[in-house]
């Protein structure tokens, strides 16, 4: 199984779910919100070698935490992972827009000048303007939308760009989800749960919930859930060869 995007570190009692995950041999990227919760969440990961801890300044924290861009960079030769990072245009965090472009631009700017990262990319409400940043740092890494909730013609564009999509249980299980799902490459995909944050049942997803993205890709794809998981295991197999080697 594959969790390509679940914050680790703030679920209740983290250190049970990262065994958890171990003891399941998942494949999991723990995304940060802040530089300074990289060395604490990364411990969550000692022991679990299929445990990634991602690099991450959240854009809904952009205006709070910026002054920690410093520690941001100090951090990066330390992981081939970016996330979560990214743009939000909900109309509670206008007021910040400026300081959420400013630390997104540095961000990819940075993992631009160290040869490229794996990106987990948060865009609500903010599809185009990310997609811009990116095509004005074309060096910055692969870039993994994260539950992305734009319009198909900004699917369309972020096709054409090379980025990859990590789909949820939630967002499969909306008609627009799906909608957009369906026109995805299915050799750009990943699953994600976004856990704690997303729920599944009534309850905080947790990393193994995504066998739930995995039963609604094989209905949308109309193939058994084995073949869903072959060619989920296929595109992260492809994802961690296309990775810059580090020092």
């Amino acid at each position: 199984m594959i969790d390509f995007h679940c914050h680790l570190d703030l679920y209740p009692d983290p250190h049970r779910i990262a065994r958890e995950c171990g003891a399941r041999n998942m494949y999991v990227l723990s995304v940060t919100t802040t530089p300074s919760a990289w060395e604490g969440t990364a411990a969550l990961a000692d022991g679990a070698s299929r445990i990634r801890t991602a690099l991450g300044l959240h854009p809904q924290l952009a205006h709070e935490r910026k002054a920690e861009l410093p520690l941001f960079e100090k951090l990066l030769p330390r992981t081939r992972y970016v996330g979560e990072i990214g743009l939000d245009g909900g109309p509670e965090l206008k007021p910040h827009w400026a300081d959420q472009t400013f630390v997104f631009n540095h961000i990819l700017k940075c993992c631009s000048a160290a040869g490229g990262r794996v990106l987990s990319i948060h865009s609500r409400r903010a599809a185009s303007a990310v997609l811009d940043a990116l095509g004005a740092t074309p060096g910055a890494g692969v870039p993994i939308l994260h539950w992305f909730s734009g319009t198909h013609r900004e699917l369309a564009r972020a096709i054409e760009m090379g980025c990859w999509f990590s789909i949820g249980p939630t967002m499969l299980g909306t008609e627009k989800g799906r909608a957009l799902t369906s026109r995805a490459p299915r050799d750009r995909i990943l699953t994600e749960t976004d856990g704690p944050f997303a729920s599944v049942e009534g309850r905080s997803a947790l990393p193994w919930d995504v066998d739930y993205a995995v039963r609604h890709l094989s209905d949308l794809w109309r193939q058994p859930m084995v073949e869903v998981r072959q060619q989920l295991n296929s595109n992260l197999r492809n994802l961690i060869g296309s990775l810059p080697t580090m020092d």
